[in-house]
């Protein structure tokens, strides 16, 4: 804030200039429809949920207020923390398996091609909506008549119930989503390593590093805040599995795919328990906010090795 010098020696604040009013008008006008989408689709339905959790309402009556009623019942209910635990065990496979194999895609198109047309055949699983995907798998993997099967028959190995096995079907699941989401992940780490200097991987290698001491030297810790950025988006958006369980297996067999995001919708849109699922929703959106809170701090996002 500047302030300029008048008679008596008392300091008057500088006017803001017109041009620099009507550039924050325009801005505002600009940000007006995100801002407004936001309020109506994010803030008012998160305070709403909120609201709800503390309530018994089934759609049909007014919410009636009951306290801490829906979180007793929910610290209680085996079924709650049984897909909590489905659901981290499907986080765990997903993740793991598309962020090494989105880094090791990232780091060959890097290395060896910038081809924008193996860019864009990377991104195209990515494009094809999760529900299409979902019915594609389920019809190429079933039992009886799936293609998937009938590979591995040529190569001598009996049937896999994919989706009807509770050893097999999480896994399963976890994986179709591999395949829809890494050439997306592998896009957003490409573009992180390209933020590196290239005269880094130069020098190394007249200093005679190889491929793999480059890699763990030098290209991980560099591109460390993108792969914290990535990791945290792509966390979030795995705990948040729905649509590929509610296609497939619709929670079974035996809940053993009854994942945390089936379980609410399960409880509103079956039981009309709004109430009980918005304590859910409510616990849930605590979970991703700390998981979200400890990757950021323990990966250090912040922060940059690149001078």
């Amino acid at each position: 804030m500047r302030f300029v010098a008048v008679a008596g020696g008392i300091p008057r604040r500088n006017e803001t200039p017109r041009w620099r009013r009507k550039e924050t008008g325009v801005a505002l006008v600009f940000l007006a429809p995100a801002l407004l989408g936001f309020l109506a689709f994010y803030a008012w339905p998160t305070l709403r949920g909120l609201y709800l959790s503390f309530t018994d309402y089934d759609l049909l009556s007014a919410p009636e207020f009951s306290g801490l009623d829906n979180y007793r019942r929910l610290a209680e209910d085996d079924v709650f923390w049984n897909s909590l635990w489905v659901t981290l065990k499907y986080v765990l496979i997903n993740i793991g398996v598309q962020t090494v194999v989105a880094l090791g895609l990232a780091v060959l198109i890097h290395r060896l091609t910038r081809s924008t047309v193996i860019r864009g055949i990377l991104l195209l699983p990515y494009l094809i909506s999760n529900v299409v995907v979902a019915l594609v798998w389920y019809w190429m993997a079933d039992f009886n008549l799936g293609i998937v099967n009938e590979a591995l028959g040529w190569v001598g190995f009996d049937a896999i119930s994919f989706f009807g096995d509770p050893d097999w079907a999480v896994p399963t699941i976890a994986l179709v989503n591999v395949w829809r989401h890494m050439g997306y992940t592998a896009l957003l780490i490409f573009a992180g390593l390209q933020t590196i200097n290239r005269d880094v991987y130069e020098a190394a290698a007249v200093d005679g590093a190889g491929e793999a001491r480059i890699f763990f030297r030098i290209t991980l810790p560099l591109l460390r805040p993108v792969l914290a950025l990535v990791l945290v988006l792509t966390v979030i958006g795995s705990w948040q599995i729905f649509d590929t369980v509610a296609v497939t297996t619709q929670g079974g067999p035996v809940d053993s795919t009854r994942v945390i995001q089936y379980y609410i919708f399960d409880q509103a849109f079956t039981s009309f328990d709004f109430g009980y699922a918005s304590a859910i929703a409510v616990v849930l959106f605590l979970i991703l906010a700390g998981i979200a809170f400890a990757q950021l701090k323990l990966l250090r996002a912040g922060e940059s090795d690149q001078s």
